[in-house]
């Protein structure tokens, strides 16, 4: 399949009935350093379902990052399909990724990456600001429980509290998927549990397909799916027919 023109409108068509939203096949991804091939990604294959919430969990090394790199448009495979809702992102030009990236995937990060300058409201206008059919900063802070903070600057605000901006922002365009990387790594274990409580909320209500990179075993459990990584290959799957709600994850 062709990828869209640049004047293709901005990936805002609905999901496929079979509610398929990512189709990835042969998925490879080489790195070159030097005289060395690094091979982050060997062969992948798997389909992401609207309103799931999937646990890609593994080791250092891998291959998740470099997997939820290429599901967000921040990279792209060396070889092997990627399709997301019937557009072909492997070959894709640079300005369709970058459409891709803004209307369609929010992206949170272990680090929160907020202006220190602005406030939580205002870090989230710059977001709405430039999205087709956002909620506002206000509507974004109360799915993540701080309506009350959102004239705080970062310094105001604990970690936990940055890292639920950090969400607030990414979901304010109301994108079809959020890809979070280690949302939790640099918190504490009562932190980390609001931090994933906002996002199995958005995951809940707005039907966001979510995808969570983590090491921590636990947190599998609040998930649809878990995808199992090693050496750059799903090596196993685990679909849990009762999810288990953050509140009660035993760390």
């Amino acid at each position: 399949m062709n990828a869209p023109p640049a004047t293709a409108p901005p990936l805002t068509a609905p999901p496929p009935a079979s509610g398929v939203v990512y189709q990835a096949r042969q998925l490879r991804k080489v790195y070159h350093t030097g005289e060395l091939d690094v091979v982050a990604l060997h062969g992948v294959d798997l389909e992401l379902h609207a309103g799931e919430l999937v646990c890609l969990l593994g080791a250092s090394g891998s291959g998740k990052s470099t997997l939820l790199n290429i599901l967000g448009g921040l990279d792209v495979p060396t070889s092997g399909d990627l399709i997301y809702k019937g557009w072909q992102l492997d070959s894709s030009q640079e300005t369709i990724l970058t459409l891709f990236r803004r209307n369609c995937v929010g992206f949170v990060f272990q680090f929160y990456n907020l202006i220190p300058s602005l406030t939580a409201r205002e870090n989230i206008a710059l977001i709405t600001n430039i999205s087709l059919n956002p909620m506002t900063p206000e509507e974004a802070l109360e799915m993540v429980g701080l309506q009350a903070r959102m004239d705080h600057f970062p310094s105001q605000l604990s970690g936990g509290e940055q890292q639920r901006v950090a969400i607030a922002r990414a979901i304010a365009k109301r994108p079809e998927v959020l890809l979070c990387d280690e949302p939790t790594g640099a918190l504490d274990v009562t932190t980390g549990i609001t931090v994933l409580e906002a996002v199995e909320r958005i995951n809940r209500e707005l039907g966001t397909l979510t995808v969570i990179i983590t090491h921590n075993a636990v947190m599998a459990e609040m998930a649809d799916r878990v995808l199992y990584l090693s050496d750059g290959k799903i090596v196993n799957s685990h679909h849990n027919p009762n999810r288990l709600p953050a509140s009660q994850l035993k760390w």
